[in-house]
């Protein structure tokens, strides 16, 4: 058995370096690799590509990164609760790449899959598609999509063992599976690391194929973006 466990979050993010482009799994601030992102900051790496469902909120989240003006790239599909994001977009600090969710999800499946490029239907004849190759299928067009490109894919999920097998809680199932093995290096953080054989394989989601350094994570946040409650009666 391939032992992939590092002791702590500063040994898992060992060779990241500014000017590097990363995958970074959750939605919202749920699944969000937290432990990862607060070493980020710890680093003080800087002119980062971060690809993202989203940018996290002014003091939480990828929130925390942009604060310290260390991304210079944000590949997302929603941003609408980061005021900051907002100033440095329209101030031309910081590079801006919207894509639609879908196609932000498929483009790291296919790079986990090996995938070079596919076609889709989404954002055609918009912003989006413009200098990309266009075809017909099925008398629909379609615009030619590349798959991403990264150097290190930081996930979160909630269980997972020590060859990197993992587990998924509720919507943290989100972008995380489809990033892993997307990128040269997948780091997994996890609440809770158990040995290998421990966990059920029928209730594995991602195989540990896809990890290169597992960890388990400590004093996890788990904000909830916009709070909804029922009123009293």
């Amino acid at each position: 058995m391939i032992d992939k466990t590092v002791s702590n979050v500063s040994l898992a993010l060992k060779g990241v370096k500014s000017n590097m482009t990363l995958l970074l799994g959750g939605f919202g601030l749920c699944g969000i690799p937290e432990n990862a992102i607060a070493e980020l900051v710890r680093l003080k790496t800087t002119n980062l590509s971060c690809i993202s469902n989203n940018a996290g909120v002014d003091d939480f989240g990828l929130g925390l990164l942009l604060k310290q003006k260390q991304i210079k790239k944000m590949i997302a599909s929603y941003v609408g609760e980061n005021e900051e994001f907002e100033r440095q977009m329209l101030s031309g600090e910081l590079e801006v790449e919207l894509i639609p969710q879908g196609t932000l999800a498929e483009r790291a499946r296919a790079a986990q899959a090996g995938i070079p490029a596919f076609f889709t239907p989404a954002g055609f004849g918009t912003e989006i598609a413009e200098g990309k190759e266009g075809r017909e299928f099925n008398g629909k067009m379609h615009v030619l999509e590349n798959a991403f490109k990264a150097d290190f894919g930081f996930i979160k999920a909630w269980k997972g063992d020590q060859a990197g097998n993992l587990i998924f809680k509720g919507s943290a199932r989100n972008f995380n599976p489809v990033m892993c093995g997307a990128a040269k290096i997948t780091v997994a953080e996890v609440e809770e690391l158990v040995p290998a054989g421990t966990l059920d394989p029928n209730e594995i989601h991602v195989s540990g194929i896809f990890v290169q350094r597992i960890f388990e994570g400590t004093d996890y946040e788990k904000r909830i973006e916009q709070r909804t409650v029922r009123p009293k009666i």
